[in-house]
């Protein structure tokens, strides 16, 4: 076996040009694939996870039938117990406690329905980061009646920072909600829907305002591994049971999850023409190595070589070839995959627009998981071994005496 090794490594270099153009082809294929591969999971990863951070979290507690009916009687009470419980579970990094309802909310003339949205301020900040989109203003600090508008809101209802608005709403079981809040500070939000409506107050103040003392619509969660999601959210329904709604992001935000099904289908596809394209490049280029080869070939077994042997060889420099290109292939690409991991692509025009429509950041980052390598890697594999399947074949079937006529 030793000889076969060394005796094919041998015969990639007796003709280089023959090798090169065979090793290019299947470093093309891939570098070509690892590329789209990486840029078709990077953009799925980044838009779930900034659609999941801005709005649902992984996993969401509700009263049951709240999601089926999102008013605010449907609320349950917070307990440092569940809370307690819920941070003791693996792969539980942070909970985010929220108490979500509308509000008429008025300013002179200008009246607006709007998305009253209560919460930890710290909290919030620490998981969503919604300082950051803070254009003007600051967070909150101690005070208490003070809110966050979204810019498009604000300017619908002629505000900035310094005024106040009334908002308007039903509180908890009935009760008139009623309350002037100071405008604090305006967010930017890059999904119309949420920078057209959204009012961002302490939890503590929509408590008081909708009558609903240490009651909650939700309680976000963040995982610290989200493909453990469904292992994590059954755990959850076991330690809860029927206390309370668990729902995924899956369940919660179905468009979104079935827009990236839709668009990973198409991509799919996408790589499977680039994937037969190749297959026809690398076939034809171990056909032209096999007619080139023919007296050769014809030679050897002439001489006594065995054909299995001889098919042996040709297998183990098809084995060489692939590892070159993969090798090649993979080190060639990881820069280029680098870069834009770390600097993703900013999308323009409409392209942008249709993801700021899912509330996703506008950007096309690339994914850098070993799983990409390797799963392009293996089929970029298998497609050269089975295009070295006509060679062995002939090897094994040939007439010396056409061989040597070229026949």
């Amino acid at each position: 076996m030793k000889e076969h090794i060394q005796l094919a490594w041998r015969n990639l270099w007796r003709n280089k040009r023959r090798t090169i153009l065979t090793i290019s082809s299947v470093f093309f294929a891939v570098f070509l694939a690892l590329l789209m591969r990486s840029m078709q999971v990077g953009t799925y990863g980044s838009m779930i996870g900034t659609v999941i951070k801005n709005t649902t979290g992984y996993i969401q507690i509700h009263a049951p039938g709240y999601w089926d009916d999102k008013t605010i009687n449907n609320t349950f009470e917070n307990s440092e117990e569940l809370d307690e419980t819920l941070l003791s579970t693996d792969n539980i990094t942070s909970i985010i406690p929220r108490l979500e309802s509308f509000a008429l909310a008025s300013s002179g003339n200008q009246t607006k329905g709007v998305a009253v949205i209560g919460t930890h301020p710290g909290i919030e900040n620490k998981t969503t980061a919604l300082e950051k989109k803070l254009i003007r203003g600051r967070y909150f600090n101690e005070g208490k009646d003070e809110i966050l508008l979204a810019e498009n809101l604000a300017k619908y209802l002629k505000v900035d920072t310094g005024d106040s608005i009334v908002l308007l709403s039903q509180g908890y079981h009935g009760v008139t909600a009623a309350g002037e809040y100071k405008v604090i500070g305006i967010l930017h939000f890059t999904a119309p829907d949420m920078n057209n409506q959204l009012v961002y107050m302490r939890l503590e103040d929509a408590q008081y305002f909708y009558a609903a003392p240490n009651r909650l619509t939700s309680l976000s969660i963040m995982l610290d591994e989200p493909d453990n999601l469904a292992k994590t959210a059954n755990t959850l329904i076991s330690l809860l049971g029927n206390d309370y709604e668990i729902m995924t992001w899956k369940q919660m935000l179905k468009e979104l999850m079935q827009g990236i099904q839709s668009d990973n289908i198409s991509g799919l596809f996408m790589l499977g023409i680039l994937y037969m394209v190749v297959a026809f490049g690398i076939f034809g280029t171990m056909l032209m190595m096999t007619m080139e080869r023919k007296r050769e070939f014809a030679l050897l077994v002439s001489v006594g070589m065995q054909r299995f042997k001889l098919s042996r060889i040709l297998f183990l420099e098809t084995v060489f070839i692939a590892f070159i290109a993969i090798i090649t292939g993979i080190i060639a690409s990881i820069p280029i995959i680098w870069h834009f991991f770390k600097h993703p692509i900013r999308l323009t025009g409409e392209a942008a627009k249709a993801m700021t429509e899912f509330n996703a950041e506008p950007v096309m980052p690339f994914a850098f998981e070993w799983n990409i390598f390797l799963n392009q890697s293996i089929v970029v594999l298998i497609l050269t071994f089975v295009a070295v399947i006509y060679p062995i074949v002939y090897v094994l079937r040939f007439n010396i005496l056409k061989a040597f006529k070229g026949k």
